[in-house]
């Protein structure tokens, strides 16, 4: 009998820390679907695998999720069985924000390391992702991808990562159809063509004047654009053409140091100008 009692004390004890955890973790889930105060939402089987068997969590947990559009919420785990799950919606924890108007076009390279453009551009901001294929692009014109597996990529990133979006994931296509119909598809939008036969430095200057407007980061193929490729851009007047500095870059290290140059210089990893005057009027009320 006090052995019965120890162990469903143990047992308790257990329960209250494995709880704990779960909670401390701040497990995030993105749920594609409107939220509501009071809601319940269910959990589709790669969720409820994710927060039974990895996560080990228990009914009553406190979880986040998101969906893109209504910001985070705070929800708690209403039931937790093998065949189903739900959560119950308590309350917003922080309102939506929007990602910076920063597109990343990238030519398509082998499947395991477009899987880690797409977690590490999501992780910066991108807010839309368009694959694209050239001339030299590895598989040729008939190249496929799995979009399913790219989304879920991009979906863990911003689990993972705070984001309150995940971004646009489109089919790839043709770059000379891309930019032949680019004034329909992004009007107003300003591509920025990482090339390697670009001066050390070019560019950069331009590139901070680019604040506030929609841009679309242009990384090319292992090998680099074809000539034809190369002078059709360069003859456009919505190209800003820029050197990644003095070393060839493989597609997905460029990726990541385009990203970085523009979330630098022109992105959000800078106070906007709003906040410096807010900061500055407060400095000054304080004299």
């Amino acid at each position: 009998m006090g052995q019965s009692m120890a162990f469903e004390t143990a047992n308790k004890k257990s329960s209250k820390k494995q709880a704990a955890v779960c909670d401390d973790r701040k497990i995030r889930l993105y749920m594609d679907m409107a939220f509501k105060q009071n809601m319940a939402c269910p959990l589709n089987g790669d969720q409820t695998h994710y927060l039974r068997r990895v996560m080990r969590c228990a009914k009553g947990d406190q979880i986040l999720v998101f969906n893109g559009r209504d910001g985070e919420w705070q929800a708690e785990i209403e039931t937790l069985s093998k065949k189903q799950a739900r959560l119950f919606l308590r309350h917003q924890t922080r309102p939506q924000t929007n990602l910076p108007d920063l597109w990343l076009i990238f030519a398509l390279i082998k499947n395991a390391r477009i899987d880690f453009i797409i977690q590490k551009a999501t992780e910066m901001g991108v807010a839309k992702l368009l694959p694209i294929i050239t001339k030299r692009t590895q598989g040729g014109r008939h190249r496929r991808v799995n979009l399913a597996r790219l989304h879920a990529n991009a979906v863990e990133a911003a689990e993972q990562c705070g984001l309150l979006q995940v971004p646009e994931i489109t089919a790839p296509q043709n770059l000379i159809g891309l930019l032949n119909q680019w004034e329909s598809v992004a009007p107003a939008r300003q591509i920025v063509f990482c090339d390697e036969s670009a001066h050390k430095g070019a560019g950069l200057d331009g590139l901070a004047k680019l604040k506030g407007k929609p841009v679309a980061l242009l990384i090319g193929p292992e090998g680099g654009f074809d000539e034809a490729e190369r002078d059709q851009l360069l003859a456009r007047r919505d190209v800003c053409r820029i050197s990644l500095g003095p070393r060839i870059l493989r597609t997905d290290t460029a990726a990541i140091a385009g990203l970085v140059a523009c979330q630098m210089l022109f992105g959000d990893w800078q106070e906007s100008e709003s906040a410096n005057e807010s900061e500055s009027a407060n400095e000054s009320k304080g004299q």
